[in-house]
């Protein structure tokens, strides 16, 4: 009888008790997103399209191409926050995967001018300028759209994997794991200046005229870039909400705390690393593929190490941790960066570095976190 009352008493208290299912989002975030798909898929193209140029209510061109441009960057630092804010991986060399998705896709453009370039050659014009009589072997698949679309995947993804392979297999981490991947940068926009290698050398790749036959340079295909970067924007961020909220985000933010005993639980952080490592920098090379058509050139400074630290910042600013926090930060910073360089030029460095340093010292959750602190201190 002690026995039975014994056992009984052990299992009522070996039992673990899960907490509940978090759901995605609350009413609240879900109206906000519905909202936000309403603005980039009807209330934008309504404002740029439809309305009068002279009326006040008008979206500009300019304002349209700059809106993209934004929501390019805010898909790269979406990225960031999933390996730094979530995992505490810090990366200073993200930019080299926005900007392989973008020479992915500037191939195809280059591609697509056919015969209406400068030498009248179905060769790129830097090409004909150099001499060549050939395609390099890496532009075989670039006249293919569908093709175009599965190197924007894989190429930045395969890169990901064999970089990130051996540095988590080698436990590097911290610091050091920074400096490399900022080494890591530097090093492709050396390669990709070089004119041999077949990327256009230091003037990279520019006057696009077509996409899928279309002409780019359309205020109705300008749109239709806009309302693909937006949604994709809204997607990237459903995909990171769900994968933080799933049992592989709560492992990730394990590693990130206390990497050490994730081990000793019987979790391997390699195969954890490595994946969000790749799907960040899938993330970025998509960001990259929608940044050139609306930009319009690609050249190797979108690889330099001062783009890969601005996405950093980015996140830091916006709040790590947070999601929505980074894709805020990536408009604000953005949006005084192109006030700044027309209003004062010789300060936009100094900006920065000074935004930076203070929101370590001061704002250490970013704009987000202080948000959250100060409805914390009226509740």
């Amino acid at each position: 009888m002690n026995t039975t009352s014994n056992s009984s008493t052990i299992s009522k208290s070996s039992t673990v008790i899960l907490p509940p299912k978090v759901p995605l989002m609350t009413g609240t975030g879900w109206s906000a997103f519905i909202v936000a798909l309403i603005v980039v898929c009807a209330v934008a193209p309504s404002l740029n399209l439809l309305v009068p140029n002279d009326s006040v209510f008008h979206l500009s061109d300019y304002a349209v191409g700059l809106l993209g441009k934004f929501m390019c960057y805010a898909i790269c630092a979406l990225a960031m926050d999933l390996i730094w804010g979530y995992t505490g991986i810090l990366s200073l060399g993200h930019g080299v995967f926005f900007a392989i998705g973008g020479y992915a896709m500037g191939m195809y453009l280059m591609r697509q001018i056919g015969t209406d370039g400068n030498y009248k050659s179905n060769l790129p014009d830097f090409m004909v300028f150099l001499d060549w009589k050939t395609l390099p072997w890496h532009w075989t698949f670039s006249d293919s759209f569908i093709a175009t679309l599965i190197l924007i995947v894989a190429v930045p993804g395969v890169v990901a994997f064999i970089f990130g392979f051996f540095a988590f297999r080698s436990r590097i981490k911290g610091v050091y794991f920074s400096i490399i991947t900022q080494a890591m940068t530097f090093a492709a926009m050396l390669l990709f200046f070089r004119n041999e290698t077949g990327f256009g050398g230091n003037n990279g790749f520019t006057d696009f005229k077509r996409i899928l036959g279309l002409p780019i340079a359309t205020p109705s295909m300008r749109m239709t870039l806009f309302v693909l970067t937006g949604v994709m924007l809204l997607s990237c961020y459903l995909f990171a909400k769900w994968l933080i909220a799933s049992k592989y985000g709560r492992v990730l933010q394990a590693i990130r705390d206390a990497e050490t005993r994730v081990m000793f639980s019987g979790y391997n952080p390699l195969g954890y690393k490595l994946s969000i490592w790749v799907i960040s920098a899938i993330m970025c090379g998509i960001a990259g593929a929608l940044y050139v058509p609306q930009v319009g050139i690609i050249n190797p400074s979108e690889m330099s190490t001062a783009n890969s630290i601005e996405i950093a910042i980015w996140a830091a600013v916006g709040g790590r941790a947070t999601l929505i926090g980074p894709i805020i930060g990536a408009f604000i910073v953005n949006g005084a960066k192109s006030w700044l360089t027309v209003a004062a030029p010789e300060y936009w460095l100094y900006f920065l570095g000074a935004l930076f340093i203070g929101v370590t010292l001061y704002l250490p959750n970013g704009i987000v976190g202080l948000v959250k602190k100060l409805r914390g201190d009226k509740a």
